[in-house]
Formats: C-alpha cells, sequence, structure tokens
C-alpha cells in the first residue's frame, strides 16, 4: 500500500519496524459534547416553561349588533390573519363599533392550493367568529392558484379555458357555506389590467366568468345572492390600456348579457378628497358616483336589483395627493354612512377597510379604523357614536 499498512481499523506509517497509531479522542472532548447538549436542552426546557401559554379562544354568547344604521359595514381584512384571538377580537371591535356588515376576502389559491383538495379551516374561523358577534358576512373571490395560471403569471391571471375550474370553486364555495354566507362577489376590480392578469381589460370576458360562477352557485344554493362589478371608480379615457372607467365597462357589461347573470351590483366609492356630499359627475371620482352606476342599472332594466357598496372611503395620510386631514375623514365618513342609509336601492356600505394584520408601510395605513395593535383611531369611536344613536 505504498508504505501505508491498517491496523485496528486506522492507518498508520511504517517506522523503524513499528506502527503508529492515531490516538482515540480524549475523554475531555466528549465530555464536553456531552455537557453542551444537556445545556441545549436544559435552555430548551427553561424557554419553553417561559413562553406564554397559547390563548385559549372561547366563542362565547351569540351577539346582536345594535346600529342605529343598520346599513353600516366595514370592509376587513383577515385573510392573512393567522392567530384566531386577532381573528375574534378584530370581529368583536367590529360589533362593538356598530357595523352590521362586512366583506372579508376568501382567495381562492389559499383554499384550493390543490386542484380538487379544500382547506377550509381558516375560512370557517372567519366566517363563524362573524356570525357568532351577529355579522353578516359578503365574502370576495378571487387570487387563482399556481395550478389553474401559467408558469409566472400573477395571481389575477385566468384564462378563459380554466373559467370552469372557478366555477367548480365556486360551487364549492356556496355548498360549504349554505346558511352562513348569503352574498358572494365574483373577482375584484376587473376593469384595471393589472386585476385582470395584466391583461387588456375585458367586459365581455370578465361577463363569461360571472356566467359560469353564477350558474354554478345557483345549483348550489338558488337563493345565494351573486355580487357583480367591484369596478374601481376611474375616469380612464376611453382606448386607455391601463383602465377602463368604471361607467363605460358596467354598461359593456350590460351589452355583453350580465342581466341574467348577477344578483345585485357590488360598487366601489372612494371619495379621495371630495366631500361626501359632493353631487356626482362623469368627470369625478367621489362617494356620490354611485349614483351614476345606479342610473345604468336603471336604463338596463334592472331597476329591481340591489347594489352594495363593498369598498369605499377616505384616507387621511399627511402626504399622499388624494387625501384628506383626519378630521376631514370622519366627517365624510359619517356623512357618507348617512346618505347610503337614504339609498332605497342600497343595502350596505362597507368603507375600506377596518384593520390590517401587519402595517402596510404605505399610505394604505391610513385607510384604516383601527390599528395593527388593536388601538382604536378617533374616527372608531366616532362612527360608534353615530351608530349609537
Amino acid at each position: 500500500m505504498n508504505g501505508l499498512i491498517r491496523k485496528g481499523g486506522r492507518v498508520g506509517e511504517r517506522e523503524s519496524g513499528r506502527c503508529s497509531v492515531s490516538p482515540s479522542p480524549p475523554l475531555l472532548s466528549l465530555s464536553l459534547v456531552f455537557n453542551a447538549i444537556k445545556l441545549f436542552a436544559l435552555l430548551v426546557i427553561i424557554y419553553w416553561l417561559a413562553a406564554p401559554p397559547p390563548i385559549l379562544v372561547t366563542w362565547g354568547p351569540q351577539q346582536v349588533v345594535r346600529a342605529a344604521n343598520p346599513k353600516v359595514g366595514v370592509h376587513t381584512r383577515l385573510t392573512d390573519e393567522v392567530e384566531e384571538w386577532k381573528i375574534k377580537k378584530t370581529l368583536e371591535m367590529v360589533r362593538e363599533m356598530g357595523a352590521p356588515w362586512i366583506v372579508e376576502y376568501f382567495p381562492w389559491g389559499y383554499i384550493e392550493s390543490d386542484e380538487g383538495q379544500y382547506d377550509w379551516s381558516h375560512a370557517d374561523l372567519v366566517v363563524d367568529h362573524a356570525r357568532r358577534q351577529g355579522l353578516t358576512v359578503i365574502a370576495r373571490l378571487g387570487f387563482v392558484p399556481n395550478w389553474a395560471r401559467p408558469k409566472d403569471s400573477v395571481t389575477s391571471y385566468l384564462d378563459e379555458s380554466r373559467y370552469p375550474h372557478f366555477a367548480n370553486f365556486m360551487r364549492a364555495f356556496v355548498t360549504h357555506f349554505k346558511g352562513r354566507v348569503q352574498y358572494v362577489v365574483v373577482w375584484n376590480e376587473p376593469n384595471l389590467n393589472f386585476e385582470w392578469g395584466y391583461r387588456p381589460v375585458d367586459p365581455a370576458g370578465y361577463t363569461r366568468l360571472l356566467q359560469a360562477a353564477y350558474l354554478a352557485a345557483k345549483q348550489a344554493d338558488p337563493t345565494v345572492q351573486i355580487l357583480a362589478g367591484a369596478l374601481a371608480p376611474t375616469l380612464a379615457p376611453t382606448g386607455a390600456t391601463d383602465a377602463m372607467s368604471d361607467l363605460e365597462y358596467l354598461q359593456k357589461m350590460y351589452d355583453a348579457g350580465a342581466r341574467d347573470f348577477f344578483d345585485a351590483l357590488a360598487i366601489h366609492a372612494y371619495g379621495w378628497k371630495s366631500p361626501a356630499d359632493e353631487p356626482p359627475a362623469l368627470d369625478r371620482v367621489n362617494f356620490r358616483r354611485s349614483e351614476l352606476l345606479r342610473e345604468i342599472m336603471v336604463r338596463n332594466g334592472d331597476a329591481a336589483k340591489r347594489a352594495l357598496i363593498t369598498e369605499g372611503g377616505w384616507n387621511d395620510h399627511p402626504r399622499w395627493t388624494k387625501a384628506v386631514h383626519p378630521a376631514e375623514r370622519i366627517q365624510h365618513t359619517l356623512r357618507a354612512y348617512e346618505i347610503a342609509s337614504r339609498w332605497e336601492w342600497l343595502d350596505a356600505c362597507a368603507l375600506w377597510a377596518f384593520r390590517y394584520p401587519f402595517p402596510a408601510q404605505t399610505y394604505q395605513d391610513y385607510f384604516t379604523f383601527v390599528t395593527p395593535d388593536f388601538d382604536p383611531k378617533p374616527i372608531y369611536w366616532e362612527v360608534q357614536k353615530y351608530a349609537a344613536h
């Protein structure tokens, strides 16, 4: 072996007729290793004993929302809220503020991450805690799972060949929540290209998606209310590549036959810098732009249908160009709820957004009523006082 011999499982060099063998590890080194292991195990036990016990969440008694204005609502954002106690506390605070309605997002990709396999656990927590607090849930569906879209595409991209798969999810959702969720919104702001998979907006294409979802939902529960639209209020000119005016888009939906495939219209009613009382106009984005959408419904023979505001409100960021002062935001919000109470064709006015699970670190944080740490903002207390009278 080229001057090397093996003895006792070790290799040594031939030297003066003797073989030198590598020494065994000293007992002191092994002792240090064992002591380190014991110390680590002890630290793990200490950490486990010192950690706070898990928060026990109980359902509590059935609650009722006490609100002078039964149309007051908020858009909650519990999609990414992991801890059950935070889900419950959020919904308790909604009830205590005096809002009977919530809009919540239930992403298709979260629930059916593998085709045909549904995980309802988180959605059940949100819906059941909301109902225990006496709240009515409006569910918004969207967010395409990986298996239902091309690789590297965005989660708002749904090819028409996949419409039947979304319809299957709609059927499963309505079946699962029958008797618990009565209002379902199909998609979100499809008149913006980034909400339509960064493709040209397509009212006729959305109408075909709406038709597939509507028929599937009604097979599962004929009484479920399917909401269409949820259009972003925008002044985009005809022919723009990134967006289409919500008014133009809604009319094109009717032109494509949408009237037979929805029960109510979902409206997004942001005020930007305008007060709630500002009259509607074709060239203005304001709260009462909702009335222009209603006029389109009436012109197309849909006067008997209802509408629900599922997003809207004002922002009080100190530097955002479309924001107002905090006191103005409170004033406009209370006035919007009051105006909504007098619109006989409107069932709910759910403004954006009650609370985020974590800070957005952008102007979006200034839409909220409550901080991620559950600290009520002044607008929360003012809405609570309004809702109590």
